[in-house]
């Protein structure tokens, strides 16, 4: 019988961006990769911090998870992160909206294990981090990729054109893996970091 949180989901998954271009495994992990980009920028996407966490400060705004669906993966996209082969089948995937201050500033999806999403994702709309962390326990997070991506439906939501930054990781409690995700950025958080690759930085990624 399907789980209560693979039934209830909202629309169809959105097909996932597609990458244009994507840092060295062994650069994102040495903390160079990305070299283009500002340091506010670098500190957003490969810091280890929580994003809507930062959202929340950046825009003195909490940040509202806006559910797209959450079904289950019968068969994971070539596009997909190469960490999600680790998962143990079956497998969920959730997608979301993140909205802060009225404003759409990022998109994200996430591949689960389907007993570890109904144990940590009982509440879809609550931020994963804060769902992860309920209870004050431990968590571990490992940045494992950086990349530029595109698609259409972005493009419409965020009312800017791409490409738009993209990075994943994932989320390990007691050295076992919990999750991978991967996030979406819109152009408009440039209004509280500054230029994501200022002019003396530019170069062809």
């Amino acid at each position: 019988m399907a789980s209560a949180l693979a039934t209830e989901s909202g629309r169809r998954p959105l097909s996932s961006p597609t990458p244009l271009w994507q840092a060295p495994f062994a650069a994102v992990a040495a903390g160079t990769a990305g070299p283009q980009l500002s340091g506010a920028w670098k500190l957003f996407l490969l810091g280890d911090g929580s994003p809507t966490r930062h959202l929340r400060l950046l825009v003195g705004a909490p940040v509202e998870v806006e559910l797209i669906a959450m079904a289950p993966e019968a068969e994971t996209a070539a596009t997909a992160p190469a960490e999600v082969a680790e998962l143990e089948p079956p497998l969920l995937r959730r997608q979301v909206w993140l909205n802060c201050g009225g404003r759409t500033l990022g998109w994200a999806e996430s591949w689960w294990n389907r007993d570890e999403a109904e144990t940590h994702l009982r509440d879809r709309r609550r931020p994963i981090w804060h769902s992860l962390t309920e209870g004050r326990t431990e968590l571990f997070r490992e940045v494992d990729g950086l990349g530029r991506v595109g698609a259409g439906w972005l493009e419409r939501r965020f009312g800017r054109p791409g490409p738009f930054w993209s990075r994943h990781y994932r989320f390990f409690r007691g050295g076992r893996e919990l999750t991978v995700i991967r996030e979406v950025f819109s152009p408009e958080l440039e209004r509280w970091l500054g230029p994501a690759t200022p002019t003396e930085l530019q170069k062809d990624s």
